[in-house]
């Protein structure tokens, strides 16, 4: 199962106690901002892309979608979604659960600039009633992010 692979990363590390779970789905920002009770934004969302013959993920504040002109200038790429069945294949967490952490061999890790305005954020930790809260540098850190790109949209003002 998906979050025991995140919850062993986590142990590890010495902070899989950190990982909340709930009676309820949290699958979807909304539901994670309801069992949260914080904002949308602060709920993180990681978006499963191809680029090239890497499968790609790319971590996103909660309110911001991918620009597929800025997706293209910065992987070279149209901006191709994996299909749900490719998500656990490839990434090694199904939908609802997939984070940046315990992702399978050769899956590569960004952050979107969204990210950057918030103390911490929250994210699926490899379930779809499961999250963990990190500051932005442990996200970083934890996520063994490749670096931080700016391919999001809808999140900057008058955007």
């Amino acid at each position: 199962m998906s979050i025991e692979r995140v919850r062993a990363y986590f142990g590890e590390i010495g902070i899989a106690d950190r990982i909340l779970e709930f009676s309820q789905s949290s699958a979807t920002i909304e539901l994670a901002a309801q069992a949260l009770d914080v904002e949308p934004a602060r709920i993180a969302k990681t978006l499963s892309f191809m680029v090239g013959e890497t499968p790609t993920l790319v971590v996103f504040a909660g309110d911001a979608r991918a620009d597929n002109k800025r997706f293209k200038v910065t992987f070279h790429t149209k901006a191709k979604m994996l299909s749900h069945d490719d998500v656990a294949r490839l990434v090694g967490h199904a939908i609802g659960g997939v984070c940046p952490f315990a992702v399978n061999e050769g899956a590569a890790v960004y952050l979107d600039e969204s990210l950057k305005r918030f103390g911490t954020v929250f994210l699926a930790a490899g379930s779809s009633n499961s999250a963990i809260e990190l500051t932005v540098p442990e996200l970083e850190r934890y996520a063994r992010a490749l670096g931080w790109v700016d391919v999001g949209k809808g999140w900057r003002e008058g955007e």
